[in-house]
C-alpha cells in the first residue's frame, strides 16, 4: 500500500475531518476504507493505477469538472505537475470546501506544504509513514496571483526548439530525452510494415520513425500516461502513415504483432529502478514479433538487457554505446535461440 495513501486518510480515521456526500480523488489509488464512502469519484491519468482503482469497483472520470466539498489530491512526482495540481484542486472545489494533500517526505512534502500555506494562510498537517498529509479550505483569502502561476504550469506547452506539445508531468516534459534523441539518430530508414513504439510518451521517437520510414504500413503508439499520450496526438496530426494512439499498460501485453518495434523502456517506479519494467518490455515485445521482426531500443547502459534478449531467443547487436547509453537491435528469427552476426 502507498504510505502516502494511507497518510492522506488519516485526517478522517483520526476525525479530524468527517466524509463529506461527494468526494473527488485526483491521482487516485484504491484503498479498502474508500470504499464506504459516498459518492466518490476518482481521476488517474496512468493506466496501471486507473485500472487497480476500476477493479476496485470504484467509479473513474476522464476529466473532471464541477465543484465538490472535498478533493483528495496525491500529486505527481514533478514539481510544476504538483503545484499545477493544488490551482486545479481549488478550482474545482466548492467554496468552504476542504482540499487534503498527502506526499512522501522524500517529494518534498514540507516544502509543498510551505508553497501551499503561502497561498491558502491556514493549514493543518499530519506527519506519519515517513509522509505529510495537509489540508486547508478554500476560501476568498486564497492569493490568486499566486494560483494564476501555478495554473499556468499545467497548461500544454511547446518545447523549444521542436515544436512539440508536452505537458507537466510526462516523461521528458522540458527537454528531449538524450537516450531517445540517440536512439533516433540511429533508426534505420528502409522499415516497412506495421510498427509500434512501446511507452511512445509524446511522440518524439515515432515522429523520427515515420520521418525516415515513409513506406511504414500503419505506427501504433503504446503509453500508459493518457496526458502524454494527448499530446502525442497533437504531435502527429501530419502523419499522412495512419496511426492508433493506445492508451494502455506495455507490461500487460499488446493486441497485436508488429514487424517493428521501438522502444526506450522505463527502468524507474517512483524514485527507484526498476530493472523489472524494461524486462516486461522486450518479454512483450518479443512476443508481439512478428518471425523476422526488428527491435529497436535505447537503454542505460549499466542495464542488463543483452541477457534477457538471449533468453527471449532474439539474435541482437550493439550499434551505439556513451558513456551514458546503449542501442540494443534485435531480430526475431525462427528457430534462433542463441545470438549470431545481426545484420
Amino acid at each position: 500500500m502507498n504510505p502516502a495513501l494511507e497518510t492522506l486518510l488519516l485526517p478522517f480515521s483520526r476525525g479530524d475531518l468527517s466524509i463529506p456526500s461527494r468526494t473527488l480523488f485526483l491521482g487516485a489509488e484504491p484503498h479498502p476504507d474508500l470504499k464506504a464512502w459516498p459518492a466518490l469519484s476518482g481521476w488517474q491519468p496512468l493506466f496501471p493505477l486507473a485500472e487497480a482503482w476500476r477493479k476496485a469497483g470504484l467509479p473513474l472520470i476522464d476529466e473532471p469538472s464541477g465543484t465538490w466539498p472535498l478533493v483528495l489530491l496525491l500529486p505527481g512526482k514533478s514539481k510544476d505537475e504538483t503545484f499545477a495540481s493544488f490551482a486545479k484542486a481549488y478550482d474545482l472545489l466548492e467554496d468552504d470546501g476542504v482540499l487534503v494533500v498527502a506526499l512522501p517526505n522524500t517529494g518534498g512534502a514540507s516544502r509543498f506544504e510551505k508553497e501551499l500555506a503561502e497561498v491558502a494562510g491556514e493549514i493543518a498537517s499530519i506527519s506519519k509513514n515517513k509522509c505529510r498529509a495537509f489540508y486547508a479550505t478554500k476560501s476568498a483569502d486564497w492569493d490568486q496571483s499566486l494560483l494564476a502561476g501555478w495554473r499556468a504550469l499545467g497548461e500544454p506547452r511547446v518545447l523549444e526548439s521542436t515544436g512539440f506539445t508536452v505537458e507537466a508531468g510526462i516523461f521528458s516534459a522540458d527537454h528531449v530525452d538524450p537516450g531517445s534523441a540517440l536512439l533516433a539518430e540511429h533508426l534505420p530508414s528502409n522499415l516497412k510494415g506495421t510498427a509500434a513504439d512501446l511507452g511512445a510518451g509524446w511522440g518524439y521517437l515515432s515522429q523520427a520513425l515515420l520521418e525516415k520510414n515513409p513506406k511504414l504500413k500503419a505506427l501504433h503508439l503504446f503509453e500508459a500516461d493518457a496526458r502524454a499520450l494527448a499530446c502525442a496526438e497533437k504531435n502527429l496530426t501530419a502523419s499522412e502513415t495512419p496511426l492508433e494512439f493506445h492508451w494502455a499498460d506495455v507490461a500487460a501485453g499488446l493486441p497485436g504483432k508488429y514487424e517493428v518495434i521501438v522502444m526506450n523502456p522505463p527502468f524507474h517506479s517512483g524514485q527507484l529502478t526498476d530493472i523489472s519494467l524494461g524486462r516486461a518490455f522486450l518479454r512483450v515485445a518479443a512476443e508481439s514479433l512478428r518471425t523476422g521482426g526488428r527491435l529497436y531500443l535505447v537503454a542505460n547502459r549499466q542495464l542488463p538487457y543483452e541477457a534477457e534478449l538471449d533468453s527471449l531467443g532474439l539474435v541482437w547487436k550493439k550499434p551505439v554505446e556513451d558513456q551514458t547509453y546503449k542501442l540494443l537491435f534485435a531480430e526475431k528469427r525462427l528457430g534462433t535461440s542463441t545470438p549470431v552476426t545481426f545484420r
